[in-house]
């Protein structure tokens, strides 16, 4: 068996990234750790994804695609696989000459399970100190909550987000599409690309940690702002109302934004509404939300002339809109194809498929292609060949099914 480190595998080929050469070793599993991971792979990183012997639990949710989850196969493109159980010695010690290797590891463990599998950052830093080690976790290093499980809608509902997605006097409304979990990835590539790049000065590793908590909170700090006198329940809502948002149409609806003089004025003459505009009761965003009861009607009767589709060319670059599509319209939307932002790829079970490709671009260093995701355990055999006593605990057992 060949004794070459599984990051001589994850080499990429292609026009170097910015992080090219760097080697992250991703734990971590469902969104926000391995999306981060991802984000790194898109410049250039090479990434080995570590699952445990039952896989990554995202693997196992409810797909139309026979052979893998969906979810699984776009949080995890350009990465190599390994199957190792952290709970055994062997295992363990395959992971720490990984570790070695290392610039970069990522977890989602809650705070306490890292010292009991060995893996926490005193021991690995004593090991590799240029090591990155990002931490994600649900409610971060301190406090009461440290060793909760955490979850994208358990903190978007803990932290008020779900309270104002709701309709006023309505029931708290879930933001469907994971967005605490994918900010937090944002935040966790980030975080590692200022410690790589301190390390450059430095020459010492760190501690980075990013939690779902700070993550929810932070995408609400125009919210979270509370100066000193103010009561407690007062209105934290960013929503403009009134013209702003979705409206129906003869077919289908499209979203409105006429928050400016400027294209409250071209959205009045080009629905035949310019009586609105120069009427001074409606002259400011705060005028029209107060009186949205006198103006929707008329607007939406006006509206009521075109589809969506036929709206949003009629408005062009003057009003700021939208028709209402689903995101399958989105793999043949002609920007989306002219940005250059899907990419074909070829996984050995769900076979060819088309998926994200570079949410960055980089004049001079735009990075190798993406490929597809891993399956289970896929580098595990030359994992073995490399740490020797460790290949029982790399040999990957059967890859979980994946529902449907």
């Amino acid at each position: 068996m060949d004794n070459a480190s599984p990051f001589s595998l994850a080499r990429r080929e292609g026009p170097p990234g910015p992080l090219s050469g760097v080697k992250v070793l991703d734990l971590s599993a469902y969104i926000a750790g391995p999306y981060g991971c991802t984000l790194l792979a898109d410049q250039g990183a090479q990434v080995i994804k570590v699952e445990p012997p039952e896989g990554d639990n995202l693997r196992k949710y409810p797909s139309t695609l026979e052979a893998e989850s969906r979810a699984f196969l776009g949080v995890n493109r350009s990465k190599r696989g390994v199957c190792l159980d952290l709970k055994s010695e062997r295992g363990q010690a395959a992971l720490l000459r990984l570790v070695r290797e290392a610039d970069v590891l990522v977890h989602n463990f809650r705070p306490s399970v890292p010292p009991r599998l060995g893996i926490d950052y005193d021991r690995l830093s004593r090991i590799n100190p240029r090591l990155i080690y990002c931490a994600v976790t649900g409610y971060g290093e301190t406090g009461p909550m440290r060793d909760k499980a955490g979850y994208d809608q358990v903190l978007q509902t803990m932290t008020g987000m779900c309270a104002l997605q709701g309709k006023r006097g309505g029931p708290p409304e879930i933001i469907y599409g994971s967005v605490v979990d994918y900010y937090a990835a944002a935040l966790v590539a980030a975080g590692v690309a200022s410690a790589l790049y301190e390390r450059e000065r430095s020459g010492e590793g760190q501690y980075v940690g990013v939690s779902l908590l700070r993550s929810a909170l932070a995408m609400q700090s125009a919210r979270m702002i509370w100066a000193e006198g103010e009561p407690p329940d007062i209105g934290r809502d960013m929503r403009s109302g009134g013209v702003t948002g979705i409206h129906p149409a003869r077919e289908g609806h499209i979203y409105l934004s006429a928050n400016t003089p400027r294209f409250w004025k071209a959205l009045c003459e080009k629905t035949g509404l310019a009586d609105l505009a120069e009427d001074p009761r409606y002259d400011t965003v705060r005028k029209r939300a107060e009186r949205a009861a006198e103006i929707l009607p008329r607007l939406h009767e006006a509206l009521a002339a075109r589809t969506a589709l036929e709206w949003e060319a009629v408005f062009g670059d003057e009003v700021p809109c939208a028709a209402a599509r689903r995101v399958e319209d989105m793999f043949e939307h002609p920007q989306v194809l002219a940005e250059g932002m899907l990419a074909t790829l070829e996984h050995p079970l769900v076979g060819r498929y088309r998926g994200i490709a570079h949410p960055i671009k980089f004049g001079r260093t735009p990075g190798p292609a993406p490929f597809a995701a891993p399956t289970f355990g896929q580098d595990s055999d030359a994992l073995a060949g490399y740490v020797g006593d460790g290949a029982e605990a790399a040999t990957p057992q059967a890859a979980p099914a994946a529902k449907r």
